[in-house]
């Protein structure tokens, strides 16, 4: 988001510096980069509250006096009956709308909607969008301004499902797919609910009557849309992060006075829905809470001094949070907010001390290296997941995600690694193996349980080599390569079924979860040291978009010794876009005295797709030079598009 230093400025008496107020801004963890007069700022996904210029200079305030009363439109507005339904009262639990006639003579731009378009450089739309525009800058509340000539009563909002042709009034057609919140006028979608509108009821330059809708959307059915269909939308990045629910009133009595600086209004009239009580957050204020958390020796009239100015308030022994503040939940985040206007950098470090590892905490770290080490001395690689998801009964909700998809720690392993192995597969893994050691928690009784597992999942081929290439894991694979671990007579390894999950796949998905201490023991440790292997330990490189591409190649050596120059050179070839090549056949006719060697070369780019072209050029040079070794021939080779 950028914000001109110049706009800042008109509310500060004190004129900070430019770079005055780029310290302060950096303590309180917005970053930004200045260009010409500009911060062009970075917030966090859970401060949506600053993503406009009276959020900035919200949080500003408690470091100066600000003057933020830009003049609202204070007569009283006429109500009138609006043919809306609300079919999703949970999805948007406030909305109002205002309908304004206005005459034909339009001013030029003045005042703050002036300096909006003349600081930033913006390119103009029409009068009604414009303004709608300018309103998201600077309160950071969305509007949508419909032509109300083009709305047939009634407007629907609601939750549409399937293929729907949308055009937006960016001239873009789309189709809604899947489950979308759209409003809806006589069957069509004329607004993507808190997206972007639709260019059949749009605004123009000849637009004088309007419906001006101010909704809160719930975050959560909003979030991915203009990703998904590829839509950039302010208002949608200021929905997914949450607004003020309580704003309404004020946000348009704003948008009216700058109309009203700018044109002459013909009538004015209101229509508000509130489908539910607003429910203040407030919780009990502990000052020497506070104070411990961070390590600091504030004086109670500091702690809520700072509170003030940051705009909580104080009902008796509670902190009040404002509306706008939905990221602040209890005394941690409250700490937060402390820590941020006294400056990371001024709180006193302490040393930290390190508690000694018990000698059986330190028996079962030395346990899971061993494990570690017999999985990947196997093929298999060790993932780290992200430990929330979605929740179950007893699932522990965590206090203030970043993500609300993301609300509960996670009570087993499985999902993640389903997900894991499903993202594998997409992009043509034959084989697949993975693992992944993490603790989980729960709730039992109204007690928080913990218990370390091991999860580990895998599908496919066994190996990339001659004697594991045409065998598929099960779940013997799997018992056998883990004997000398799992309890006798155990059952815990299973398979997941394919029938729900969206994959062409068929292969066997084999899938492992077990605690960690049903595995520890003496007996394991003695038997698993005489098995360790040499582990090469791969740095890790991002997976290519793009597909692969494969070839094999068949040789016959008719000369036994010359085995081992070619595999040396074959395996040992390098070029940038050959990523794999192993062994998959293997064949030695003892009586004639010819081996038979299979060899599969992988394929693939991170830039784009490997072209036949590209491949070919590769493999006429391995070619080449295998050929050149006496004894080594092709059988087929005439047939091949080299």
């Amino acid at each position: 988001m950028k914000i001109p230093y110049s706009q800042l400025l008109k509310f500060i008496p004190s004129a900070p510096s430019m770079n005055e107020i780029s310290e302060k801004l950096f303590q309180l963890g917005h970053e930004h980069e200045i260009n010409d007069g500009i911060f062009d700022m970075e917030f966090t996904p859970n401060r949506g509250d600053c993503l406009s210029l009276d959020g900035l200079l919200r949080d500003l305030m408690v470091f100066y006096d600000i003057n933020q009363n830009n003049p609202i439109y204070t007569k009283q507005i006429d109500k009138f009956e609006f043919d809306f339904l609300n079919e999703e009262n949970n999805a948007c639990p406030y909305i109002s709308f205002l309908k304004i006639n206005i005459d034909n003579n339009i001013k030029e731009y003045s005042g703050a909607l002036k300096e909006y378009f003349d600081d930033l450089n913006i390119k103009k739309n029409n009068f009604f969008t414009d303004i709608s525009n300018f309103i998201l800058y600077e309160t950071g509340q969305p509007t949508h301004c419909y032509d109300a000539n083009k709305i047939d009563s009634p407007l629907k909002l609601k939750f549409i499902e399937g293929d729907h042709i949308f055009e937006t009034l960016l001239d873009k057609e789309i189709t809604l797919t899947d489950k979308n919140l759209a409003f809806v006028s006589n069957n069509e979608v004329v607004n993507l609910a808190g997206i972007m509108g639709g260019k059949s009821s749009a605004c123009s330059n000849d637009t004088r009557s309007v419906l001006i809708e101010c909704a809160f959307f719930n975050p959560e059915d909003i979030i991915g849309k203009a990703l998904k269909y590829a839509l950039t939308s302010d208002a949608a990045h200021k929905y997914e992060r949450g607004v003020d629910p309580l704003c309404h009133e004020k946000v348009l009595r704003r948008f009216i006075k700058i109309i009203e600086e700018h044109t002459n209004i013909l009538s004015i009239n209101i229509c508000q829905f509130k489908y539910k009580n607003f429910e203040k957050v407030k919780f009990k204020s502990d000052f020497k809470k506070a104070n411990d958390i961070l390590g600091i020796k504030i004086s109670k009239e500091e702690y809520q001094d700072y509170i003030s100015r940051l705009g909580f308030h104080f009902e008796d022994d509670y902190i009040v949070c404002p509306s706008y503040r939905s990221d602040i939940k209890n005394m941690n985040d409250i700490a937060e907010e402390i820590a941020r206007v006294v400056g990371y950098n001024n709180i006193r470090s302490e040393p930290l001390t390190i508690p000694l590892i018990s000698s059986t905490l330190g028996s079962s770290i030395s346990f899971e290296n061993k494990l570690k080490d017999t999985l990947i001395g196997n093929g298999f690689y060790e993932v780290i997941n992200n430990p929330f998801g979605k929740g179950i009964d007893l699932s522990i909700k965590v206090d203030n995600p970043l993500d609300s998809n993301r609300e509960y720690l996670r009570t087993d392993l499985k999902n993640s690694l389903l997900n894991n192995l499903l993202y594998n597969e997409r992009r043509q893994k034959l084989s697949v193996k993975l693992f992944e050691f993490s603790d989980i928690y729960w709730l039992s009784e109204g007690n928080i349980q913990k218990k370390r597992s091991l999860g580990i999942i895998c599908s496919g081929i066994v190996g990339k080599n001659y004697l594991d290439f045409s065998r598929k894991i099960d779940s013997n694979y799997l018992y056998r390569l883990l004997d000398d671990f799992l309890p006798k007579n155990d059952n815990k390894v299973t398979t997941i079924s394919r029938e729900n999950i969206q994959t062409k796949k068929q292969d066997e998905i084999v899938y492992l979860e077990i605690e960690i201490n049903q595995l520890l023991n003496n007996e394991s440790l003695e038997k698993i040291k005489h098995k360790e292997k040499n582990i090469i330990f791969k740095k890790y490189i991002p997976i290519s978009e793009f597909p692969f591409s494969s070839r094999d190649l068949s040789f016959s050596i008719d000369d036994p010794s010359k085995y081992y120059d070619l595999q040396k050179f074959v395996l040992g070839f390098k070029n940038k876009l050959l990523k794999e090549v192993f062994v998959f056949d293997f064949y030695k006719d003892e009586k004639n005295e010819v081996i038979k060697l299979g060899f599969r070369f992988i394929f693939q780019s991170s830039l784009s797709t490997v072209t036949e072209d590209q491949v070919n050029e590769v493999m006429n040079k391995i070619i080449s030079h295998c050929l050149a070794i006496d004894s080594v021939n092709i059988p087929g080779l005439k047939n091949l598009k080299y």
